[in-house]
């Protein structure tokens, strides 16, 4: 069984770099570039993990989690919130949220792997 990660940022930058670190890891890899269109792939992806920026325009991160665990396709899927921000008021907003886990850009390719593997218990 292949894990399905989304992945909804709006740098496409990130998204290129979470491609190319995630397939290679055999992830099979979705991505949204805003929280809106995120939202709305969620439900055709299925993914078995999110991975979301914060900041990003039409629906933020806070948005996207909120939405995800409290909005018509409630889900229990871990949310992983992958970001440049690291401050302790924004972590416990998003914990308080429902998001599983934080991470700090840049991130480490086998650091991501392994939280993803970890979280989901896939093997791929």
């Amino acid at each position: 069984m292949t894990t399905k990660v989304l992945a909804i940022d709006d740098s496409r930058t990130i998204r290129n770099l979470l491609r190319v670190s995630l397939e290679g890891a055999g992830f099979e890899y979705h991505s949204a570039c805003d929280g809106v269109e995120g939202v709305e792939q969620f439900s055709e992806v299925e993914p078995d993990v999110v991975i979301t920026d914060i900041n990003m325009p039409n629906m933020d991160g806070f948005g996207v989690i909120e939405t995800l665990r409290n909005g018509p396709n409630r889900t229990t899927v871990p949310i992983i919130v992958l970001t440049t921000e690291s401050g302790p008021d924004l972590k416990a907003r998003a914990r308080d949220a429902g998001a599983t886990g934080w991470i700090v850009k840049p991130f480490d390719d086998g650091s991501l792997v392994s939280v993803l593997r970890r979280l989901t218990g896939h093997v791929v």
